[in-house]
């Protein structure tokens, strides 16, 4: 229990601060106008980050980080047969947890039944900090279980678990954030982390572009897998943000019913 607790603080006080620091640069050095109302958009989208905390602490006995170490115990997964550095073991872990990730975010664009659910990320007409924690509660639900079936079959170490989940939860929050950063920097930085420049192209109402970048964390998947895109063709600045299909405000309820309601 203190381990789960530590766990949970943890990843709170980084969570919050990351969300702090970004709220702050986005209003001293935006990069891009907003179209909707900030208040509304924030209340809707807490809301929804709120509601998947929940869900989560329903539905599962066991998180990552703890199945980890369960799994450990039992001897599961290929990193508890292997015999590596305990620094090397954890690099891999965290490096193909996040190529797990990128290829799920794939599946969630091009799988009809999950896009439904994924809409509700990209239905978003501003993107910001607060659109890194717009998610349905389905599509969390769907992303523990692969998360927790990837953990088993690998056993990645408790830390390395860890370690990954803090970065995801900071680097969404970071690469959705509307903050600017100087053309130069932004061409140095995305060869080591997915930039807001890099991700913003993914939420552009064009679909071509919106089926392209889709790393959170390292950049290197959609480079070689070939899903990479530098910059909107229109540019940031006149690059429209959202679904073609839906440019209006869409309230909490709106959001939760979406992937339900009739085209």
């Amino acid at each position: 229990m203190h381990d789960i607790f530590n766990e949970n603080t943890i990843r709170l006080s980084c969570f919050l601060g990351v969300l702090m620091a970004m709220a702050a640069w986005e209003r001293l050095a935006p990069r891009k106008k907003r179209v909707d109302s900030i208040q509304r958009r924030w209340v809707s989208n807490i809301g929804l980050a709120a509601l998947d905390t929940l869900a989560v602490k329903i539905i599962f006995p066991l998180l990552p980080v703890s199945f980890s170490m369960f799994a450990a115990s039992k001897g599961w997964g290929l990193f508890n047969l292997l015999e590596m550095p305990e620094f090397l073991e954890w690099v891999a872990a965290v490096v193909l947890l996040d190529f797990i990730i990128y290829g799920q975010h794939v599946m969630f664009h091009f799988v009809p039944a999950l896009w439904r659910l994924h809409r509700v990320h990209h239905s978003d007409l501003d993107i910001d900090a607060s659109t890194g924690i717009r998610f349905h509660p389905a599509e969390i639900i769907i992303s523990m279980f692969i998360k927790l079936a990837a953990v088993g079959v690998f056993g990645f170490p408790a830390g390395a678990v860890l370690i990954f989940e803090m970065l995801l939860n900071a680097t969404s929050l970071f690469n959705h954030a509307n903050i600017f950063i100087p053309h130069a920097l932004d061409g140095v930085l995305r060869r080591f982390i997915v930039t807001p420049d890099m991700h913003r192209v993914h939420h552009s109402v064009i679909v071509k572009e919106s089926d392209m970048n889709f790393g959170f964390n390292l950049p290197w998947w959609d480079r070689i897998c070939g899903t990479y895109q530098a910059q909107p063709a229109g540019g940031h600045d006149r690059m429209a943000i959202g679904l073609q299909e839906i440019r209006r405000p869409l309230s909490f309820a709106q959001l939760l019913m979406m992937p339900f309601a009739k085209r």
